[in-house]
C-alpha cells in the first residue's frame, strides 16, 4: 500500500488566506503483477469534530476498513473554526476532483467514487452531495467543478439542519454566525433531483446530534425522488465510528452499519473490476 500527503491548495494552485488546512491523505492499494489492470472504487473519509477539530477516531480507522474491502481510500484534513464556509466545502470538492483527475494513475474507477462523513464531517459530506456546484466552487475550480460530485455518500449520525434540531456548535463554527451562511447550510433545504444518492444512519438516543437531523435529510430525499436508505438503530452514543474497541466505542448491534452500507454501495456498482 502506498501512502501520501497531498496539499490540495498547492495542487490546484489556490492561495491560502490564512489558517486553512486542506490536506488529503491517500491510501492506495498497488496494482500487483497478478492484477495489472484492476481498478478499484474509492472512498473519501471525512471525520467529525463539530468543525472545531478533525477526529482521529473517524479518519484513518475508517479508511483502513474500506481498504480491507478492496477500496482505495483517502482521508481529508479540512479547515475548522475560525475558518468558515465555503472553505470546508472547497476542500471537499478539491479532494473529489483530485481523486478523479488521478484515477487512472492510482487504479481507481472514476465512476465509483464515494464519500463518507461522520457528525460534522457528515454535514460536509452532505454538502458535497447537495452543494458541490455552488457559485464559490465554480469560481475557485472553474470547469473542474464537474469532477467534484460524488457518486454516492454515506452520512453517519450527520449534522444536517441549522433549524430546530441543529447541533448549534457545528453551525456556529462553520458559519461564523453569519445569518446568510446559516440559512445556506441547512442541508434538508438544499436537496434536489440532482443530489447524490445517500446511505444515512444514526441512533435513536444520540444525545449530541438528534436523530431528527437524519430524518429531515431522508424526508428531503424522498420528496426530491433521489435514492436513499435510512437506518435508525435503537441505542448508541454519539461518535460511534467503527463501533469497535479500537475506537473505544464497542457496540455490536450498531456495528452492522458497516456491512449494510457496503452492501448498499455494492448494489450501486462499487466493487473491484478487472
Amino acid at each position: 500500500m502506498k501512502t501520501e500527503r497531498i496539499d490540495l491548495y498547492e495542487y490546484f494552485g489556490i492561495e491560502r488566506k490564512g489558517g486553512e488546512a486542506g490536506y488529503l491523505y491517500s491510501y492506495i492499494i498497488e496494482q500487483y503483477d497478478y492484477c495489472p489492470k484492476r481498478i478499484r472504487p474509492a472512498m473519501l473519509v471525512i471525520a467529525g469534530g463539530g468543525y472545531s477539530f478533525v477526529s482521529a477516531r473517524e479518519s484513518e480507522p475508517i479508511a483502513l476498513n474500506y481498504i480491507a474491502e478492496g477500496y482505495c481510500a483517502f482521508a481529508l484534513d479540512y479547515s475548522v473554526a475560525p475558518v468558515v464556509f465555503p472553505y470546508q466545502l472547497l476542500e471537499g470538492c478539491m479532494a473529489m476532483a483530485y481523486i478523479r483527475e488521478n484515477a487512472e494513475k492510482l487504479g481507481i474507477d472514476k465512476e465509483h467514487v464515494s464519500a463518507i462523513g461522520f457528525s460534522a464531517g457528515g454535514h460536509l459530506c452532505g454538502m458535497l452531495a447537495t452543494m458541490w456546484d455552488e457559485k464559490e466552487i465554480k469560481e475557485f475550480l472553474g470547469e473542474k467543478v464537474i469532477l467534484c460530485r460524488p457518486d454516492a455518500v454515506i452520512l453517519s449520525y450527520p449534522v444536517i439542519t441549522s433549524g430546530e434540531f441543529a447541533h448549534k456548535g457545528s453551525i456556529i463554527n462553520l458559519s461564523g454566525e453569519k445569518e446568510q451562511i446559516v440559512s445556506r447550510i441547512s442541508l434538508e433545504k438544499r436537496v434536489d433531483k440532482n443530489s447524490v444518492p445517500a446511505f444515512i444512519w444514526t441512533t435513536m438516543d444520540d444525545a449530541c446530534v438528534p436523530m431528527e437531523n437524519s430524518i429531515l435529510m431522508a424526508s428531503a430525499y424522498k420528496k426530491a425522488g433521489v435514492p436513499f436508505e435510512l437506518h435508525i438503530f435503537e441505542s448508541g452514543q454519539h461518535g460511534l465510528s467503527l463501533c469497535t474497541k479500537e475506537v473505544n466505542t464497542v457496540n455490536e448491534p450498531v456495528s452492522k452499519w458497516k456491512e449494510m452500507s457496503k452492501t448498499w454501495l455494492k448494489n450501486r456498482g462499487f466493487e473491484i473490476k478487472d
